[in-house]
C-alpha cells in the first residue's frame, strides 16, 4: 500500500511541475522567433569576445545599421541585462544595442565559472574592461561614439566614464541613477529602516541597525545585506525582482537551469566589486560633463533614490540634459516599463544623437 502510495503522491507532483515546464518551453521557444532579426540592414551578433584577457559575452542586434549605437552597462555588481532580450525587442527597431554581460557575470562568468574570470572581480578591472568594450564596438561597427545606458550599478563606471572620455560618447543616459558621495547622505538607509519598522521585522531591523550608517565601514556580506533588506522592504521593488527579473530569466531563450543558477553564483562573484566604491563622491569629481547628459528615473526608486538622482542631474553642467521620471516605477524602471523608456529615448536622446551625427 505505502509503495503505491508514493507513487501515485510523485505522480501527482509530477503533473503540475511538467506542465510548468511545458509552459515554459513554449514560452521560450516563442520568444526565439520574436528575437531573430532578418531585416536587411540588421545586424544579430551574439557571442565571446577576447576582453581584458578573458572571454567575455556581447550582443550586437538591431534592425538597421544607421541607427544610433547604444552601449548598456549593466548594475549589480553581477547582475546581468542579457536577460531582457524579449522585453526590450522594442529598442532594436530605433537603435543598435549593444549589450555586454561583464566579467564575472551572467553569461561571461558560465562560460568557465570563477576559474575562468581572469582573478577576483575589481572594479578597476571592469572599468579597463569597459574601455576596451568601446574600442571593439568603435571597430566592429565602424562609428566614432556611441550612446553610453548604464543602469543601477553599472551608472558608476558610466559617470566616469562619461567625465574622462567625453570623445567617445554622444550621449549619456542613466537609469537607476546611482550617485555616491562617500557615505554623506544616509536617507536610503534611514528609509529601509522605517520601512522594516512598519512592517514589524525585527530581526532584518536588528542587522540593518547592527551596520549603523555609515556605508564605508560596511563589509562586502554587510552590503549584500542592506541590498536585500531595502529590496524586500518595498513591495513595488519586491515585484519587479519577482515578475520583471526572475521572470525575465525564466523565459529568456538564452537562460537554461544550468546557466540561471550560474547567474547568481555570478553575482555572489562579483561582490567585492563595490569594496573602496563607497568612498567615491560624484559631487567631488565634478558635475561638469561634455556630452548630453539624461537621466530617466523610476518615480518610487528606493535602491537609488530619485530625490538624491534628480539633486545630482540639477547640478549637471552639460551641452543639452533632460530628466523624467517613470511612473510605477522603482529599480529596473526600464525594464518594468521598456516601452515607456523607448519613448524617452526616441523623444529626448535620438534626436540629439542624430542631429550631432548629421552634422
Amino acid at each position: 500500500m505505502s509503495g503505491i502510495a508514493l507513487t501515485v503522491t510523485a505522480a501527482t507532483l509530477a503533473a503540475p511541475v511538467a506542465g510548468l515546464l511545458c509552459h515554459r518551453a513554449v514560452r521560450r521557444a516563442g520568444h526565439a522567433r520574436l528575437m531573430r532579426i532578418d531585416s536587411p540592414a540588421g545586424i544579430l551578433e551574439e557571442g565571446f569576445v577576447r576582453i581584458g584577457g578573458i572571454d567575455q559575452w556581447i550582443s550586437v542586434r538591431g534592425e538597421d545599421r544607421g541607427n544610433p549605437v547604444l552601449l548598456e552597462l549593466h548594475g549589480g555588481p553581477g547582475a546581468a541585462n542579457s536577460v531582457y532580450g524579449v522585453r526590450t525587442r522594442g529598442w532594436e527597431r530605433h537603435f543598435t544595442l549593444v549589450r555586454w554581460d561583464m566579467r564575472g557575470a551572467g553569461l561571461t562568468f558560465a562560460r568557465g565559472g570563477a576559474a575562468a574570470q581572469g582573478g577576483p572581480a575589481t572594479f578597476g578591472r571592469l572599468y579597463a574592461d569597459a574601455l576596451e568594450v568601446v574600442r571593439y564596438v568603435r571597430e566592429r561597427l565602424g562609428v566614432e561614439r556611441m550612446v553610453l545606458m548604464p543602469n543601477s550599478f553599472g551608472t558608476v563606471f558610466g559617470l566616469r566614464l562619461a567625465r574622462s572620455h567625453p570623445e567617445l560618447f554622444s550621449a549619456y543616459v542613466g537609469t537607476d541613477q546611482n550617485v555616491l558621495d562617500a557615505g554623506r547622505d544616509t536617507s536610503a538607509y534611514e528609509a529601509t529602516l522605517a520601512r522594516l519598522r512598519a512592517t514589524g521585522r525585527r530581526r532584518a531591523v536588528a542587522a540593518v541597525e547592527a551596520m549603523g550608517p555609515d556605508q564605508l565601514s560596511w563589509t562586502t556580506a554587510q552590503r549584500s545585506t542592506y541590498d536585500k533588506h531595502c529590496t524586500a522592504s518595498d513591495p513595488l521593488t519586491l515585484d519587479t525582482m519577482k515578475k520583471v527579473v526572475l521572470g525575465s530569466m525564466w523565459l529568456s531563450p538564452l537562460y537554461s537551469p544550468r546557466l540561471m543558477k550560474a547567474y547568481f553564483q555570478g553575482q555572489g562573484f562579483s561582490a567585492t566589486v563595490t569594496e573602496g566604491t563607497a568612498g567615491f563622491d560624484d559631487w567631488a569629481d565634478g558635475t561638469r560633463f561634455e556630452v548630453p547628459f539624461f537621466v530617466f528615473q523610476g518615480d518610487r526608486d528606493v535602491i537609488t533614490p530619485t530625490a538624491r538622482a534628480r539633486a545630482f542631474f540639477d547640478a549637471v553642467e552639460a551641452p543639452v540634459k533632460a530628466f523624467a521620471l517613470i511612473e510605477d516605477a522603482s529599480h529596473f524602471a526600464s525594464f518594468r516599463h521598456p516601452d515607456r523608456f523607448l519613448e524617452l529615448l526616441l523623444t529626448h536622446v535620438r534626436p540629439v544623437v542624430t542631429g550631432a551625427r548629421a552634422a
